[in-house]
């Protein structure tokens, strides 16, 4: 039915995923081949087609330089794109498909890309489940930010045999349901955010609710040891980790080692220091990424707001499955939980699922030191009135279904953490 798809939605997904299968799996020489071609050929159009870009399009860079030329464009961070996001469109904007991050750094980024970025996105990410031992049509428990699934989303999760959960409020009761769902199935997956599968794993622990899993498989949050210890311990199976963004980035993911191949041939990854040079592989720095299949808005070097290590090529593993270069970590930040006295649960997501749709608040960050209270500090934003933050507080009582104390705090500025991003959720409980 996959192709039909394709044919229905004038996308690309099939041949993208069999193109990915085949780059992923290319040597050495091949790999760094397909990624000069394809940064060449972005700058080459960015420069040509998108005003804010051209500035950056003299000099002539052969493919050979390709990396020469990519240096001697700015980094963009999350400012310059909200501010020159017209200027950065090839295309209009009503050919083009709108993705919005989930706002977990505490701003929420809105970029634009045509059918064939979307079809590469969605098989690179599928190609990472395959990774994790996940097959096409396997029965799968999957977490997600989107309450409203499109009449394609379900009809995709009746197809490929999802069993769709938001991660908005894990009640006790819906993660039940799809554990007794996941039962029923044979060689069911567990697929979500990281601090999701976390979750999951406490209730069924706490509710004596066994599944045997296949495998899982974690995005969005970082796949902190202790999340990844309790699948294990619960569930029974390894945790695949990979690292994506809502912008489009497939920047890297778990196979055969426990580090993490960059997906070379779809992103160009930089790990910088604070002054924008390189560091050492083996040391810490930002993440710089540069989306080779981003032809309807380029995004050329963007400060995504993490931190990650390289692994030195010393360090490499003599057997390795692909010839693609290493992470040894993505550090990211600890989104951690919010807990209430009832045991139930709310990751980073259920948050900014309510502040996306509310540019009346700038950024936020929740607070919590005991079971029955947080405090949510805020900084406002144009249009902001006492009423936005009655409605927050409503929805909040209605994902839970329960009452929690919630004070608000007008701040000026959020501190950051190491990585730049702000901590959306700071919590003094022990989860």
């Amino acid at each position: 039915m996959l192709p039909a798809g394709d044919v229905l939605n004038r996308s690309s997904f099939v041949a993208s995923l069999k193109k990915a299968r085949t780059i992923a799996f290319l040597d050495n020489e091949g790999i760094e081949l397909v990624s000069k071609q394809k940064l060449h050929h972005l700058l080459s159009h960015a420069t040509q087609h998108a005003p804010w870009y051209r500035q950056f399009g003299t000099g002539n860079f052969s493919l050979e330089d390709a990396a020469l030329w990519l240096g001697t464009f700015p980094q963009l961070d999350k400012a310059t794109l909200r501010a020159k996001a017209s200027e950065m469109l090839t295309m209009p904007k009503d050919k083009l498909i709108k993705c919005a991050s989930s706002g977990s750094s505490g701003f929420q980024s809105i970029t634009w890309m045509d059918k064939g970025q979307q079809s590469v996105t969605r098989a690179v990410q599928t190609l990472w489940w395959e990774w994790a031992g996940y097959k096409l049509g396997d029965p799968i428990l999957q977490t997600g930010i989107n309450p409203k699934r499109t009449f394609e989303k379900r009809l995709k999760d009746r197809v490929l045999n999802t069993f769709y959960m938001h991660a908005f409020s894990h009640t006790r009761e819906e993660v039940i349901k799809g554990l007794l769902w996941a039962q029923k199935q044979k060689d069911p997956v567990l697929g979500g955010y990281a601090s999701s599968l976390y979750v999951i794993a406490t209730i069924a622990k706490e509710a004596g609710v066994q599944v045997n899993f296949k495998t899982a498989i974690s995005w969005g949050d970082k796949l902190f040891d202790h999340y990844r210890k309790a699948v294990l311990d619960v569930f029974g199976c390894k945790t695949f980790e990979s690292y994506g963004s809502a912008e489009g980035f497939m920047m890297a993911a778990q196979y055969d080692l426990d580090y993490l191949y960059q997906m070379l041939p779809y992103v160009y990854l930089e790990i910088l220091d604070d002054a924008g040079n390189p560091v050492p592989d083996g040391q810490m720095g930002h993440v710089v990424v540069t989306n080779l299949d981003s032809y309807a808005m380029p995004m050329i070097r963007y400060r995504i707001g993490d931190l990650a290590i390289k692994l030195p090529k010393a360090a490499y593993p003599v057997h390795r499955t692909l010839q693609l270069p290493l992470l040894q970590k993505v550090v990211g930040r600890d989104t951690d939980l919010v807990k209430t006295r009832s045991g139930k649960y709310m990751v980073v997501h259920s948050f900014t699922g309510i502040f996306e749709h509310l540019p009346q608040i700038s950024q936020f960050c929740v607070v919590q030191q005991h079971l029955d209270a947080i405090d949510i500090l805020y900084i406002p934003g144009e249009g902001f009135n006492r009423g936005i933050l009655d409605h927050v507080q409503k929805k909040i009582h209605e994902f839970l279904g329960e009452p929690l104390s919630i004070r608000f705090e007008q701040v000026q500025e959020m501190a950051p953490t190491k990585s730049g991003k702000p901590q959306l959720i700071v919590s003094s409980l022990k989860h």
